[in-house]
């Protein structure tokens, strides 16, 4: 059985920094892309950043350069390490493993970002 458990969010002022870990079980995350998505309110879940299976990484404009997305093959955990955090990054993050349409799903974790 495939689970996703996503930690690390919370309360966090503008400029600050948040690392999120996707923790896995049921998977060899060597084998897999991962992604991170987040869900503002009232708006759709967007990509925020990819890792590849073969180590290539992607992310969405708004964050390049300030979030970075990395993998613990041992601990079968995929992190997020947010930096120079906006208020427009709140939203609940999750964690996806087999594409947003068929794939496995966490449960969320809240960012706010917020003075």
């Amino acid at each position: 059985q495939v689970q996703l458990v996503e930690s690390g969010g919370g309360l966090v002022q503008p400029g600050g920094s948040l690392r999120l870990a996707c923790a896995t079980s049921g998977i060899d995350v060597r084998f897999y892309t991962i992604d991170w998505y987040r869900q503002a309110p009232g708006k759709q879940r967007d990509l925020v950043a990819r890792n590849s299976s073969g180590g290539s990484t992607n992310y969405a404009d708004s964050v390049k350069g300030r979030f970075t997305i990395s993998r613990d093959n041992a601990k079968n955990t995929v992190y997020l390490q947010m930096n120079s955090l906006k208020p427009a990054a709140t939203a609940v993050y999750y964690c996806n493993v087999g594409g947003p349409r068929v794939g496995y799903w966490g449960q969320g974790t809240q960012v706010t970002v917020s003075p």
